[in-house]
């Protein structure tokens, strides 16, 4: 039987009620409101550079943290492609300076068109304070402006939701850098391999596993609405799929399921479950209300219906089938009415899943002895690819709907080695291309929804 953490083992997680004051006051912003933007629905741009200085204090005791800080927020930008942080050895004004009012004309030597400054200091209940704001250097005014309070083992999660702020104000969509990424954590001999449920941040940070690898563990879904996962796992070769809470560590099964082979997918609300299960020889889709556990299916066709997944208003499903021939896939009401296929093009499709936006569809697709994760509209038209290689599969969507996280595996060479699985996360432009790092071989990737 699967071995879990205990709840003292769990991952210390406060949510933002908890931060004390997290959003403790709007520093007000001078002047017109800043035209500093970056457009991110028109394909390929050029990072903005940004000087993001370490966040001052002048008590030795936080000076490493305002330093911590600052780091996590410009890797955190960095990351997205869509902000080039400007090395420090090149700044001019010192951060204790800047906390009297910048001297613009410093930073626009240095080509810097967005400036972040900050401090921090510990108030007298031991809590953790810091102020950050972001300046639009060119227009010589604030753009944004918050004070923080939270216990100290909680600074990195505050640094997240800082460069979501920045992210924010800048871009106009929502941040994504206050979430987490669960996965299958895989090791051993190829023939033997271990598989446990593992999670992180989403910059690799306070990475736990959460099984210990006695069962095999499979397609890990975060609940929209909940921090909690389903997972499929094999006990005596028989497929069972759990509910497990993050929070508490506390896990419960939802049922044996002899014919599956994914985990489930949550509709928007949590209350319920989409899958796939094959029964007396036929893979239909099913759901389960989680209140009542009660399942119902949801196709009848005689063809392999598999890998649905919810619209983000829960009004339809999209899946992959081979009803029309071929491995593809099609669109259909929540009850299962109003089937249409909406790819077309050369190759199969698979594991599709839904932006949380409403606006694309990713998926797995194979051609021509290679795999490809792409996009969709979800009438099937203007389909890209974004990667390819010799196993790209399992897309996931970041929160805001601009990045996937996937996994990659290499070959297997006649020596047996090679067969490396890693993740790796693509903006849609497609050119931002960057390994997501696991300490162990990754595979099955889910993204939370941001931390609220």
């Amino acid at each position: 039987m699967t071995a879990f953490l205990s709840n003292r083992a769990a991952i210390p997680r406060l949510p933002v009620a908890c931060l004390a004051g997290l959003l403790l006051l709007l520093v007000a912003a001078g002047g017109a409101r800043a035209e500093l933007r970056i457009d991110i629905t028109h394909g390929n741009i050029d990072p903005l550079p940004v000087a993001i200085t370490d966040f001052y204090s002048a008590d030795p005791a936080t000076i490493q943290a305002g330093r911590d800080i600052s780091a996590v927020i410009a890797a955190d930008l960095e990351r997205s492609g869509l902000f080039a942080p400007i090395d420090a050895r090149a700044f001019i004004q010192t951060p204790e300076s800047l906390q009297a009012r910048p001297r613009f004309s410093d930073w626009r030597v240095i080509n810097a068109q967005a400036l972040v400054s900050g401090n921090v200091r510990f108030e007298s209940d031991g809590r953790l304070r810091f102020e950050f704001r972001l300046w639009d250097v060119f227009a010589e005014q604030q753009m944004a402006g918050f004070a923080y309070m939270t216990p100290y083992t909680n600074w990195r999660r505050v640094a997240h939701i800082v460069a979501d702020a920045i992210y924010k104000r800048i871009t106009g969509e929502e941040g994504y850098f206050d979430s987490r990424i669960v996965y299958i954590a895989e090791s051993g001999e190829h023939t033997r391999r271990v598989k446990r449920l593992a999670i992180m941040d989403q910059d690799g940070a306070n990475h736990k596993f959460l099984t210990d690898g006695s069962a095999l563990v499979l397609t890990p879904r975060f609940s929209p609405s909940r921090q909690e996962i389903t997972y499929l796992s094999y006990f005596n070769d028989k497929p069972r799929v759990y509910l497990f809470d993050i929070n508490t560590g506390r896990q419960e099964m939802l049922g044996t399921f002899e014919g599956m082979t994914f985990a489930p997918r949550f509709s928007p609300d949590g209350n319920t479950v989409v899958m796939s299960y094959a029964k007396d020889g036929n893979s239909d889709i099913w759901m389960m209300d989680l209140r009542t556990r009660i399942a119902r299916q949801v196709t009848f066709d005689p063809a392999i219906d598999t890998s649905p997944s919810y619209s983000p208003d829960g009004q339809r499903i999209v899946f992959n089938s081979d009803r029309g021939g071929t491995q593809q896939l099609y669109v259909m009401d929540v009850d299962g009415r109003n089937v249409q296929r909406i790819s077309f093009g050369q190759g199969r499709y698979a594991t599709p899943v839904w932006s949380p936006r409403g606006d694309l569809i990713a998926f797995t697709k194979f051609h021509g002895g290679r795999f490809f994760i792409g996009v969709m509209r979800p009438d099937g038209s203007a389909e890209r690819l974004l990667t390819e290689s010799f196993l790209d599969e399992a897309p996931t969507w970041s929160p805001n709907g601009r990045v996937l996280v996937f996994f990659r595996q290499t070959p297997t060479e006649k020596s047996g080695k090679g067969g490396i699985t890693k993740l790796y996360s693509v903006d849609l432009t497609g050119y931002n291309l960057r390994e997501v790092k696991t300490p162990t071989d990754a595979s099955d990737p889910a993204w939370s929804p941001l931390n609220r």
